[in-house]
């Protein structure tokens, strides 16, 4: 099976996990819990930066690597998880005190022992990448993942709040990173070699500048909105940036980590990796534009039935996301050029005019509240979208006409099926049925329209899916 093909069965496993954790976890769980969670996961995400500071990915890409490399990276990543634990637990009552509430800083505290865990096997995991190993990666990833959301859920009955979340993170790492030492028979040695980093640090120190630049544009809103409006609001929004994103990350997850290592080996012929971006880029439009619209038809009977009444300012809040989703789908996988062809400089420049316009639009939003937040959102993101796609296509010596014509037919497809479903979606809501009846109906006649029409009219889209999925590393 492909590196895509594992990929993706790993993602699919993902979503349907998450489907679970939204549709149990919501219910069990106030908006002001996963408000005080995304307060948290601001300083984890940036903590997160530093932990291998893009060292990870210069070991998938640098060409030749020794033990020198490898073990000077490992001592260097576990040497920052230690530190950036303690400088967790040392600023969690500052960060406490910035939010307002007290109850963040214990959460912060238990949630910092995930960096140690984590930087003890992100060597492992960079060398199983970098042979391709993602029928590995999968299995390691899913059975994680299950066991973490078990973890969550039974906490969650029994009253833990907030820490059933913490703990889903902590026993997935713990988990994945245990996982990841069995499967990778790599050992650290005791060598620590500075050339060797400075090697590296051409690749991963522009690597870390875009990072750092995009945890800002990344992570402001939660900044904002957590400190303006305060936990419940911040909980609305980030269940609904969370039910618009995990999909498409999932998607561009499998297209980006399948793409990095065969595109990395293939520099020095641009007309193949133009190839095989523009098949990816094919299959992530093909399933996300449809996706989107529909979500953005179904979003109340979705939310409905997936979190609950409790949830009711969420689909708001979508109808503003949805049209992001898509857009950040796509606009996501220049990262692959730009890593892969070494321009991880340009790439860190892309990111700070990218976070220069995303996080003016929250400063600019929160004044109308979180529907404000999201609405300033979409336009920062269509205007950012622009540049990226601009240089990227210049890196791989082609044009955005190229691109243009492999995204044109899903988006005008999309745009015929929502003009089918939505009087259907008002009539059977007008008609007083159920949401359910409306999620299904409305669901299976989009599909219908949708698949038929890619099928009669765009088998060049198809067959670029198939490509995509049958890709093998070379």
């Amino acid at each position: 099976m492909s590196n895509a093909r594992w990929l993706t069965l790993s993602q699919a496993s993902r979503i349907v996990l998450q489907l679970i954790s939204l549709t149990i976890l919501s219910r069990l769980l106030p908006p002001s819990e996963y408000g005080l969670l995304a307060m948290a996961t601001v300083a984890t995400n940036f903590a997160f930066l530093l932990r291998d500071m893009g060292t990870g990915a210069a070991v998938v890409q640098k060409e030749n690597l020794t033990e020198q490399t490898t073990s000077t990276v490992f001592w260097l990543n576990m040497a920052m998880g230690l530190f950036l634990t303690l400088a967790l637990v040392l600023a969690s009552p500052f960060l406490a005190a910035y939010f307002r509430i007290d109850r963040l800083a214990p959460v912060l505290c238990l949630l910092s022992i995930v960096f140690p865990i984590t930087s003890a096997s992100a060597v492992h995991q960079s060398l199983v990448e970098r042979r391709s190993g993602f029928k590995t990666l999968a299995r390691i990833e899913i059975v994680s993942s299950v066991a973490g959301l078990t973890v969550a859920i039974t906490l969650a009955y029994m009253g833990y709040g907030v820490y059933s979340l913490v703990w889903n993170s902590l026993v997935s790492a713990a988990l994945s990173s245990t996982q990841l030492w069995l499967a990778s028979p790599w050992r650290p040695k005791k060598i620590w070699s500075a050339p060797e980093l400075r090697s590296l640090w051409g690749f991963s120190g522009n690597l870390t500048g875009f990072n750092f630049i995009n945890f800002f544009a990344r992570n402001a809103d939660s900044m904002v909105i957590g400190r303006v409006l305060g936990s419940v609001q911040l909980g609305i929004y980030g269940q609904a940036y969370k039910v618009m994103m995990f999909p498409l990350q999932s998607m561009s997850y499998v297209a980006g980590r399948a793409l990095f290592p065969v595109m990395s080996r293939q520099q020095a012929e641009r007309d193949k990796m133009a190839g095989l971006y523009f098949r990816a880029l094919a299959m992530i439009a093909t399933l996300t534009a449809p996706m989107m619209a529909g979500l953005w038809v179904l979003r109340e009977p979705f939310v409905a039935i997936a979190l609950g009444k409790q949830w009711a300012q969420v689909p708001i809040v979508l109808a503003w996301l949805a049209p992001v989703g898509f857009l950040q789908s796509l606009i996501s996988t220049t990262g692959s050029v730009f890593m892969s062809t070494g321009r991880t400089d340009l790439m860190m420049r892309l990111g700070l005019l990218g976070s220069v316009l995303q996080v003016g639009s929250f400063f600019v939003g929160v004044n109308w509240g979180i529907e404000g937040v999201a609405a300033c959102y979409l336009v920062a993101n269509i205007l950012n979208g622009l540049p990226h796609f601009y240089y990227a296509t210049r890196e791989l010596h082609t044009s955005l006409a190229g691109l243009l014509r492999v995204i044109w037919q899903p988006v005008m497809f999309s745009m015929v099926m929502v003009a089918v479903i939505y009087p259907l979606f008002n009539m059977l809501s007008n008609g007083g049925h159920a949401p359910q009846t409306i999620l299904i109906t409305v669901t299976v006649t989009g599909v219908v329209i949708y698949g038929a029409l890619i099928m009669l009219f765009s088998k060049a889209v198809v067959q670029s899916c198939k490509q995509m999925i049958g890709m093998k590393a070379g």
